[in-house]
């Protein structure tokens, strides 16, 4: 995974949120659990981290009619480029496809706090992660999926000759 981490279950949302029919009908799921948290009053802006919120991200900021934008990776850090900014005191959401150890988000957090800026929750479609992520910022999904998670060294024996399969983007070169 783009974790590091091994699994016997990989999400990929980018498929399925290629089908219009699909993304739509999984952004409005996520516009109501965003709405039940927050008011959309204070919302100003939605930010996501390549590759795997973007779609999502775009989409969500489209039905709250709020602009969307994103990091992505630079160097191995989530950066904000093309222009994207963020104001000083803006009000902010992060929407992410899955979460699984928590590592985007966080990057995600941080980046913006630096600008000053307040981030009022965290939203994402799916939840992997088996340990309770401590941010400081409250963190809500669609669904929370009990998937293991392996580190190399404590891979099953069932898992140990399969050959590794990384589709996520953390280390494209």
């Amino acid at each position: 995974m783009s974790s590091g981490l091994h699994s016997s279950i990989y999400l990929q949302s980018a498929i399925v949120l290629s089908y219009p029919e699909h993304l739509i009908y999984i952004a409005k799921d996520l516009v109501r659990l965003i709405k039940n948290k927050i008011s959309l009053n204070e919302i100003d802006l939605v930010v996501s981290p390549a590759m795997g919120g973007v779609i999502i991200g775009s989409k969500v900021g489209e039905i709250l009619n709020k602009q969307s934008i994103f990091l992505e990776r630079v160097n191995s850090k989530l950066v904000f480029r093309r222009g994207f900014t963020v104001e000083k005191k803006s009000k902010v959401i992060v929407v992410e496809d899955v979460v699984t150890t928590g590592k985007s988000s966080q990057e995600c957090i941080d980046s913006i706090l630096k600008l000053n800026a307040k981030v009022l929750g965290v939203f994402s479609i799916i939840n992997r992660s088996i340990e309770n992520i401590k941010y400081k910022i409250p963190r809500y999904s669609l669904l929370s999926l009990n998937a293991p998670l392996y580190e190399d060294n404590n891979l099953p024996v069932s898992s140990k000759n399969i050959p590794v399969n990384k589709p996520g983007s953390r280390f494209l070169k």
